[in-house]
């Protein structure tokens, strides 16, 4: 089995006390990445300061500035910042890894992932399985429905990388390029028993939760859902969380503005053909499996 290089990716923007933690388990790594590039999107606080101390300390980090332009779509500047860091990836890296900066894992999870495209030649894109703190102070399996890598800790094979590039700038890339590596012929997988945690809740960052919701009913018009199951899954969500009918909100403001779809139609097509009546008991029965808890923290 010939060993694969790896550099990783991670647009940061005021993340100093996140990257901090993280540089520590970047260096722990058993397997070191060719490089780690940190892309800074126009941080505000200590994230420079602190990454530059980190590249001061590690030959292989390498820092890059991100020019800020003109305000994205939600999603955006995380990918923008991707695309940017990609320039800066040797050609050597066989495995090209999105981070995001509010993560942490073992010392073995790079060594793990990387195998793991070692072992199968099919294998396009990885990562491992996301945990979030709960209140209780226990580490639980984040999931949903459908694919299984999460944005968060994302890994592509080059050659599948540069198959599917550029991505969406948009709220959504991280199911769009799972769906274009499918139709492509290559497979998508969670690595079993490989956990990353995530330090801040998802859409933290937004200004409000219904907001939030009503930015993932734009991004899924964009993909082109069928409309009945774009209701199914924001009545399902509303049981939890009555905010959850941003969904449909946004779902609609976008159809009635005939806002633009994802240009690529067998993206669109594979997503809708996922979405009919005689896959929804796979849908269901992923939304309802148990999730995880980590017996261990760091």
């Amino acid at each position: 089995m010939r060993a694969m290089g790896y550099s990783v990716i991670t647009p940061v923007r005021n993340e100093a006390a996140h990257l901090t933690c993280l540089g520590r388990v970047m260096a722990a790594q058993r397997r070191l990445p060719e490089r780690w590039v940190v892309v800074d999107t126009g941080s505000t606080d200590a994230t420079l300061e602190v990454a530059e101390q980190l590249a001061a300390q590690n030959p292989w980090i390498a820092i890059e500035r991100l020019p800020v332009g003109p305000v994205a779509l939600r999603g955006g500047p995380v990918v923008r910042a991707f695309h940017f860091g990609l320039e800066s990836v040797p050609a050597s890296s066989e495995v090209v890894v999105k981070l995001d900066a509010d993560t942490s894992f073992e010392d073995d999870y790079f060594d793990r992932l990387v195998r793991a495209f070692e072992e199968d030649e099919a294998l396009g894109i990885a990562g491992g399985s996301g945990y979030e703190q709960q209140s209780d102070g226990r580490w639980r399996q984040r999931h949903g429905t459908g694919f299984e890598v999460w944005g968060a800790s994302r890994a592509y094979r080059r050659a599948c990388l540069e198959a599917i590039l550029p991505l969406e700038e948009r709220m959504g890339w991280d199911t769009m390029d799972l769906v274009a590596a499918t139709v492509r012929g290559w497979s998508t997988r969670a690595v079993p028993g490989l956990a990353f945690r995530h330090h801040r809740v998802e859409g933290e960052r937004s200004p409000s939760r219904y907001q939030d919701y009503v930015s993932q009913g734009e991004a899924n018009h964009y993909m082109g859902y069928r409309p009945l199951y774009l209701l199914g899954k924001t009545l399902f969500r509303s049981v939890r969380d009555p905010l959850a009918v941003g969904i449909a909100t946004g779902y609609v403001r976008s159809a009635l503005r005939r806002s633009p779809r994802c240009g690529d139609l067998a993206v669109r097509a594979y997503i809708r053909d996922q979405q009919r009546l005689s896959h929804l008991h796979l849908r269901v029965g992923e939304s309802l499996r148990p999730r995880g808890v980590l017996e261990t923290q760091n």
